[in-house]
């Protein structure tokens, strides 16, 4: 509603303003504690779930011995009686159950077994009651009855994540030496990866993941040795079944994840079915990926420290909570850690050592070219025209003076937040500016104030009121009968706190609570400094200043409707008050006696309407005088714009196009021409005779789509407000606009440069002819809204990324303007946020909202390729995805997965920008694969930045804000413009620093 004169941003005010820095400091430590726990319990689970393997994996084997080494076995069936087995059971391939203990037992009893070549297979068998950990839920099973045999009660029937680990292969393993896998040490891949690796080819896991050593066969002289002298240091009783088992002890007994848990195949017993699961694929494929988990078996169990050690170095690793520390595996691979999950980075290979690497700002920095927008939507008072032919106008945290002839832009930006008011001094020349307070992006509120600058040397002249304000300045005015010699001011606090100061000093006057209500404008008496007025929602208040003390008076309404609000005043040459409220009323206020019937003795003069005038349809947004004594006025619902006489008869109107929304602020160029600011973001230019025309437009919602053409120097934008626009950024302007029926989110434009296509909010996306603006195509894909567009290399494909988790393929054919669906990339557990194609059109790399790294073989029918090692060295015609080895080092120390918005790598390859949530645009050297990696940074935005872009030629770099509906751009200039991108092939050994102090914006 028109009322509104909050910030966008005051949310986040109010609660800065109300939590102090010490709530702050205990919510992130919680925070940290709660992602210890969480850690703790994914170790604990992961160390639940390889002992759980142990008791699977043992009666499979011993299945194996049996047809492999029937001696070895009765070996085993004299060791399993003197425990306590049944001596009527034996071992044969019919037994599902056997070497199962009783259910009742706790103790842990070592036990070895042959593999199918004659192998020593060593595990720790645990007996645990049934637990309800979501990660390793186990149930007491019932006893299974085999023929011929004593019912003997199943140890527990598990629940696994992993159904097809519930299988095992028929095959053998050829007997003789062979070759296992033994995985680097320090290579240990998170959950996310176990079916990546399982999946991937078994020739590229054993390039540079896996060592090759050679195991020699076991004889079972031996393994008969070995079980002699394991039982003469044991004891063993019936009534401690499996204490005398042996094991092969090793260096490092660390089960393998990679295996996931097994599980007996039992006549009677139906397969185990996991948890939100698809049924099970082709038995042969699980059967085959199996027998590489058998083959390799031996090694299973030498992977793990203890439990309590295992969780001791997910702690260390990770680090603080939403850490993106990484660590370095013996020059393979590197981890970093978004809120405490592990997302594995694989070295490419053309980097010799990681370590030494130093990372740089780059040697380009950027410089603020233009502002395109204007902040008219829920501002008042926020345009003027200076003297030197420049309109004076804000948006986000930049003050922009725009000279309407020259068609160019200054910028005043030492804001902190967004500016929410302005006033030009009685001198022309000095400028008054408050601003919001916000916060930073450590939680800490921001505090607000107010700058009275220089707009000539766009020099800071003052800084009033530095944390005397709370959530934010409303309302600014210089006083005009002693030349600007104080300032009043009014705050957003709850009480609208109303305070003189002193220019010439900067120090506060007098203060007083002014209402508890919304407050929309505040002026001086231009005759006399003494007296302030005041108005706002049902109220219009008339101040007296006297030795520091202020008097109050209210307006009386009388026998006049009192209206809903109070929009705007001025002065009149006479002296009297002019008021434009929401009935579209302009009320002339003046003295008169006090009238002693009503208010009683002693009463003084009241303020009192003299004169109501109809003036427009709905509200007077603004009222603006002319030096003649005309009077000017701005409707809201009509959208008129009406020139009055002194004694108020109309003379002229005229009316703006709807397109532009109502009228919100006018400024006198020279008593004809008039600068008009509208409600919805744009500022007019023109005259009652000629009309008027838009000389700065801009969004009027939230925007998140943006692409830049890619051989001209135009892009395209598009938001909430349901606009798709065309910008130039060589003439500064909006080339078209058009109104979609739902909102647009993403973009991109065909390789060829006609057609863009557009994604929108309810699954539907449209292909647009850049000339006549008509849809040459449109689709849906799903019913949620798509979050990323982008053609392959040369334009034969389109890639369509969903928040259902889908990545659409499409077959482009007749220059971008006919489409077929080709495939859709299932994979992906979380909405798809980012994706990239390769070079050579083949391939995609994608990012999901729960962090995901994924790459696609889209030539071979969008299959999703489980061994990302493979994609370590893939070259890629662009880098968008916020994950990545190359731009691992832009994020920040404690961020927690969603700070970073947006991320575009330049098309030379030399540097790579970022959007924050902080209302920041930074700027890093390309790649930039360290932690802490230094950066440019550069402030402008008031909200978070949620997109930015480079241009097709590298010149300027765009970045769009969210709420505060600006779009910056800006212009790229340094040394390092035509540097190569082989920046990084190896690294100086005498490098020792990987961090430097972030450089100060240039």
């Amino acid at each position: 509603m028109d009322s509104s004169t909050n910030s966008l941003d005051d949310v986040s005010a109010d609660s800065s303003a109300e939590f102090p820095d010490r709530a702050s400091m205990m919510e992130v430590r919680l925070q940290a504690q709660e992602d210890e726990i969480t850690l703790l319990k994914s170790s604990l689970a992961d160390a639940l779930r390889k002992i759980r393997i142990h008791d699977q994996l043992l009666p499979l084997l011993k299945q194996q011995l049996i047809a492999v080494n029937p001696g070895a076995a009765r070996v085993l069936n004299q060791v399993c009686g003197s425990d306590g087995c049944t001596s009527s059971r034996k071992l044969s391939t019919s037994s599902a159950t056997d070497g199962i203990r009783h259910p009742a037992t706790s103790q842990m009893s070592d036990s070895i077994v042959t593999n199918a070549n004659g192998h020593i297979v060593s595990m720790e068998h645990r007996t645990k009651p049934a637990t309800m950990e979501r990660a390793t839920q186990t149930e007491p099973s019932l006893p299974v009855q085999d023929a011929g045999q004593d019912r003997v009660p199943l140890s527990r029937r598990v629940q696994s994540l992993h159904l097809e680990d519930a299988l095992f292969p028929s095959e053998s393993v050829p007997e003789g030496t062979r070759a296992k896998l033994h995985r680097v040490p320090g290579m240990e891949e998170e959950d996310e990866e176990q079916e990546e690796d399982e999946e991937g080819a078994g020739e590229q896991d054993k390039e540079l993941t896996w060592t090759s050593l050679v195991e020699e066969p076991i004889q079972p002289t031996t393994i008969r040795g070995l079980q002699r002298e394991d039982f003469q240091d044991r004891s063993c009783s019936p009534e401690e079944p499996g204490s005398a088992s042996v094991s092969l002890r090793t260096s490092d007994q660390n089960l393998s994840s990679r295996s996931g848990p097994l599980s007996t195949i039992q006549e009677g017993q139906k397969p185990l079915v996991r948890r939100n699961s698809e049924k099970l694929g082709n038995p042969e494929r699980q059967r085959k990926r199996l027998d590489k988990k058998a083959a390799s078996s031996a090694n299973l169990l030498t992977r793990s420290p203890s439990l309590e050690n295992r969780a001791k170095e997910l702690l260390a690793s990770a680090g603080s909570p939403g850490s993106r520390r990484g660590t370095y595996s013996q020059g393979q691979s590197i981890k970093m850690f978004i809120r405490g999950r592990p997302i594995t980075m694989y070295i490419p290979s053309n980097i010799q050592n990681y370590e030494d690497l130093k990372m740089e700002p780059p040697s380009e920095r950027l410089e603020l070219d233009w502002v395109y927008g204007y902040r008219g939507r829920d501002c008042r008072a926020n345009l003027y025209f200076l003297p030197t032919g420049e309109a004076v106008y804000f948006i986000a945290c930049v003050i922009v003076l725009y000279h309407i002839n020259n068609r160019t832009q200054r910028h005043y930006r030492k804001h902190t937040d967004c500016v929410r008011c302005l006033t030009v001094h009685p001198d022309k020349v000095r400028v008054a500016s408050g601003q919001t307070a916000g916060v930073d992006k450590d939680g800490k509120p921001l505090q607000p104030c107010v700058h009275i600058w220089d707009s000539v040397t766009l020099v800071t002249l003052q800084q009033i009121g530095l944390g005397a304000f709370q959530r934010g300045v409303g309302s600014v005015a210089f006083s005009f009968a002693d030349s600007g010699a104080f300032l009043c001011v009014i705050d957003d606090s709850n009480e609208h706190m109303l305070s003189v100061w002193d220019c010439t000093k900067g120090t506060k006057h007098a203060e007083v609570k002014s209402t508890n209500e919304a407050v929309f404008a505040v002026e001086f008496n231009p005759s006399d400094s003494t007296n302030i007025i005041t108005c706002g929602k049902s109220h219009v208040y008339f101040w007296t200043l006297n030795a520091g003390q202020f008097t109050k008076k209210q307006g009386i309404f009388g026998k006049y409707k009192k209206p809903k609000f109070i929009q705007c005043f001025v002065f009149s040459l006479t002296g009297d008050v002019l008021t434009g409220d929401s009935e579209g009323n302009i009320l002339t206020w003046g003295k008169s006696a006090a009238d002693v019937k009503t208010l009683g003795k002693g009463a003084k003069e009241t303020f009192q309407i003299m004169r109501q005038t109809r003036a427009h349809e709905g509200s007077v947004f603004t009222l603006c005088t002319l030096q003649g004594g005309a009077l000017l006025s701005g409707g809201g619902k009509d959208r008129k714009i009406i020139r009055w006489s002194a004694d108020l008869a109309p003379e002229r109107e005229c009316e703006i196009p709807e397109k532009y929304g109502a009228v919100r602020t006018i400024a006198d160029v020279d008593e004809e021409e008039l600068l008009v600011g509208t409600t919805r973001n744009a500022i007019l230019r023109g005259t009652f005779s000629d009309g008027f025309v838009a000389i700065v437009q801009g969004h009027v919602d939230e925007m998140w789509g943006l692409a830049t053409h890619p051989s001209q120097n135009i892009f395209l934008t598009c938001g909430h407000d349901r606009q798709v626009c065309l910008w130039n950024t060589e003439e500064h302007k909006l080339d078209w606009c058009i109104t979609l029926e739902e909102y647009g989110l993403c973009a991109d434009f065909c390789p060829n440069g006609s057609v863009v296509s557009v994604g929108l909010s309810t699954g539907r996306w449209m292909v647009l002819d850049l000339l006549t603006r008509e849809v040459v195509s449109e689709s849906t894909d799903g019913n949620e809204q798509l979050s990323v567009m982008r053609y392959s290399p040369v334009g034969s494909f389109l890639a369509v990324g969903s928040h259902d988790n889908f990545i659409y393929i499409y077959n482009v054919t007749e220059s971008g303007r006919r489409y077929t669906r080709f495939g859709k990339c299932n994979g992906h557990s979380s909405f798809i946020t980012h994706l990239d194609w390769s070079k050579d059109g083949k391939y995609i790399m994608s990012n999901s909202g729960d962090y995901e790294i994924l790459y696609w073989d889209i030539a071979a029918g969008c299959k999703l390729l489980r061994n990302r090692y493979e994609s370590k060295d893939r070259e890629w015609a662009s880098y968008t995805c916020v994950l990545g080895f190359h731009v691992m080092g832009v994020w920040l120390e404690g961020s927690d997965g969603t700070d970073i918005n947006a991320l575009c790598r330049s098309h030379n390859e030399t540097m790579v920008a970022v959007a924050d949530d902080f209302c920041k645009v930074h700027l890093f050297q390309y790649p930039c694969p360290k932690p802490k990696a230094p950066s440019h940074k550069y402030e402008g935005h008031g909200s978070h930045v949620t997109n930015v872009c480079f241009t097709h030629s590298d010149s300027h770099l765009l970045s769009m804000g969210g709420k505060d509906t600006c779009i910056l751009q800006w212009k790229v200039f340094g040394s390092g413009a035509g540097e190569s991108r082989e920046r990084l092939a190896s690294a100086s050994v005498s490098s020792t620093s990987t961090s430097s102090p972030e450089p100060a914006t240039s």
